[in-house]
């Protein structure tokens, strides 16, 4: 029932399991799983499995319940497992593996069973949670309960309930062929997942009733927010897979929070921030508004009764940080755009400060002891008493690049909201960055990266090509220096000048595209892969920290050459196979970068500012409130002739390589292109992307 949907880290939930099996059940605490006998088929709302066993599995769901159809083949008997201890492995091991602690389970007269697991660790390292339940049949059915350790039985027979923290779970057994179930969670009781199942899949619906209503309600609140006349049938499932993987996280738990009550809106299964503040948030601000600033408030209400906003959260905890306290850049960038209705901004700015100015305790997490990496910012001391990150803290360098963008956040709001003294204070901060740049690393010909550094002030010796392991234990997470260096984008024009000037900088920002640049070393996340199937480049696609690396051409006067690199990413990395994203979905930050290619702009986060690429095709985007942002392309496609040879917003002949806000989205407008297969210069004089920090 419960599943987190393009993760990466380790998986979390598999909780409230069914297994249909045919045949005798002799101990149901046995591996019992099954091979398929063909590809899984699935569309919105519909999902199908052919089992080895010759069983066909039929799934259908709404919010809080799902729909099971089973067929069984007819020389067999037809069983259904409930098993409360299941869980989803860790393929990754690293004490990132879910554990069960205890379960119930009742089967009642009428045959329906009710229940809670109690579950706890995962990749964010939660504590105990638990999740109930409540499942019918259509059919008549006799029940076993069990229970047992490991694979050792304690008891399976006639009685009609088990509880403890052994592992529990019925057999049903049924007399036909073709049975179907239902079953709702709750995170506050198995009544109210009784209440659930029954008003949401009253006895009766079919899976073909779910599935319309699915498809209806996708259609209606997320594929009609891009609409396009183009009948191409790849670039169509391009775009419309990419709005389906970028909707499916956060969950909305609304009434259903077991840990505090509160009328504000409640959020879980962020996974993570550091994935999505660089361009999924902002981009669902565009097309829900609604949503996200429910999620801006939830966000807000998690500080208010947890102490710290989340970088990431699942089962109702927070962890893990993977850097900074990037909540603050997910408010900022809300903030400065706009999103007020019911958000108490008093409270967001000083939740934001809580993460600015005070250390969260250590959770003592294996990987990285140092520090917390529950929420905050677990390497502050250091932060506040050098202005930047010494090796004493795991993943120093990185972590330094976005406590900076987070100070950045907070200066946004501060001078949004009249305090002149922090708004300084937060922006003196966010450039801190640059006390880890040290102008004398040296790799391919340039100079100057961010590097470890002592607290005596002297700098680390480091090969920019590295980030040794790149995880939770280096100086560096999942990326390497010269990415990292790459990464202040509220303080481009000093990194500019750092790199010796435009022209310098735009050879710099070029060499990560060319093939065979990455170096080889021992990090299990990064070169090898990037090796074999990124053509050797240093820009990863399939990692967020290059995200924005492709666009920054805009501030050097070559926005011709972030189409170019921009373009050869997404048509070269991105494809309808089941292998069509360059890395994990990471709750569907991969599609949201493809979005915005395709849309023709991509935003920098806490700013207004969205740097101008080029649109694949006409489109009509949804902004809600009556408002629309009508892009219109002609003379060009989207393969070979993308550049951009002349432009008009709202009417207007325009020459800058970036929009604002207000200028296409607060109120809608038009953006209007010319495109052609050769670069004219266009936007070559106009003014420059702002750089607030520099």
């Amino acid at each position: 029932m419960m599943h987190e949907s393009g993760t990466g880290g380790a998986p979390k939930y598999g909780v409230v399991s069914q297994m249909p099996v045919a045949g005798s059940i002799a101990n149901p605490l046995v591996d019992l799983s099954s091979p398929r006998a063909a590809p899984d088929q699935a569309q919105v709302g519909y999902y199908v499995a052919s089992l080895s066993s010759g069983i066909k599995v039929e799934l259908a769901a709404t919010d809080h319940a799902a729909l099971y159809s089973y067929s069984f083949p007819s020389a067999s008997a037809s069983n259904v497992v409930v098993d409360v201890s299941h869980v989803l492995p860790s393929f990754r091991g690293l004490g990132l593996g879910q554990n069960y602690t205890h379960g119930n389970i009742s089967v009642f007269a009428d045959g329906h069973y009710e229940g809670s697991g109690t579950y706890n660790n995962g990749w964010n390292l939660a504590p105990d949670w638990t999740i109930y339940f409540c499942g019918y049949f259509d059919a008549a059915a006799t029940s076993k309960v069990f229970s047992g350790n490991g694979n050792t039985l304690k008891s399976y027979g006639s009685q009609t309930s088990a509880d403890g923290t052994e592992r529990v779970g019925s057999v049903f057994a049924f007399n036909q062929k073709d049975v179907t179930s239902r079953v709702g969670i709750s995170w506050i009781s198995s009544a109210k997942a009784c209440q659930f199942v029954n008003s949401e899949i009253p006895s009766g619906k079919s899976i073909q009733d779910l599935t319309s209503a699915a498809k209806s309600n996708w259609n209606t609140q997320v594929f009609s927010k891009i609409q396009t006349s183009l009948t191409d049938t790849n670039t169509l499932q391009l775009l419309y897979s990419a709005l389906y993987g970028m909707h499916i996280l956060p969950s909305n738990r609304t009434g259903e929070n077991p840990l505090w009550q509160s009328a504000e809106p409640y959020y879980d299964d962020a996974f993570t921030l550091w994935d999505l503040f660089r361009c999924s948030t902002s981009l669902m601000q565009i097309l829900q508004p609604g949503a996200y600033e429910e999620q801006i408030r939830s966000l807000i209400d998690i500080w208010r009764h947890d102490g710290y906003m989340p970088d990431a959260r699942s089962s109702n905890y927070n962890g893990r940080s993977q850097g900074g306290s990037n909540a603050d850049n997910v408010l900022a960038d809300a903030y400065v755009k706009g999103v007020r209705g019911a958000v108490n901004w008093a409270d967001g700015y000083s939740a934001m400060v809580k993460d600015a100015e005070v250390q969260p305790p250590n959770n003592h997490d294996p990987e990285a002891p140092d520090s917390s990496d529950k929420e905050g910012r677990g390497a502050l001391p250091d932060w506040l008493k050098y202005g930047y990150i010494t090796p004493t803290y795991t993943r120093a360098v990185s972590r330094a690049v976005e406590y900076s963008a987070n100070d950045f956040a907070l200066h946004q709001v501060a001078s949004g909201q009249g305090n002149n003294a922090d708004a300084a204070k937060y922006l003196t901060r966010s450039r801190n960055w640059r006390n880890h740049w040290n102008p004398a690393a040296s790799s391919l010909g340039f100079n100057g990266f961010v590097v470890p550094r002592n607290a005596d002030g002297s700098f680390v010796t480091q090969d920019p090509l590295s980030c040794a392991g790149c995880y939770w234990g280096d100086a560096y997470y999942e990326a390497t220096p010269w990415e990292y260096s790459f990464n202040p984008h509220h303080d481009i024009y000093t990194l500019i000048n750092y790199t010796g000037g435009a022209q310098n900088f735009v050879n710099r920002l070029d060499t990560i595209f060319q093939p065979n640049k990455a170096a080889g070393s021992s990090s299990k996340f990064l070169d090898q892969t990037v090796k074999a199937n990124f053509n050797g480049t240093i820009f990863n696609p399939g990692n967020e920290p290059s995200f924005t690396s492709p666009y920054l051409f805009n501030f050097a006067r070559r926005q011709d050459l972030s189409v170019e690199r921009s373009r050869y990413v997404a048509k070269t990395y991105y494809n309808t196979s089941p292998t069509g994203l360059p890395g994990n979905s990471d709750a569907g930050a991969m599609q949201t970068w493809l979005l915005w290619n395709m849309i023709g702009l991509y935003p920098i986060t806490g700013q207004t500012t969205f740097l101008i690429a080029s649109p694949w095709f006409s489109m009509d985007i949804n902004l809600g409130n009556g408002k629309t942002l009508n892009i219109t392309t002609s003379g060009g496609n989207s393969d070979n002739a993308y550049y951009v040879q002349s432009l008009k917003v709202n009417g207007q002949d325009w020459n800058k390589p970036w929009v604002t806000w207000d200028d296409v989205f607060a109120n809608g407008g038009t953006m209007d292109y010319v495109l052609g297969a050769t670069s004219n210069g266009w936007s070559s004089n106009g003014d420059l992307p702002p750089s607030p920090a520099s």
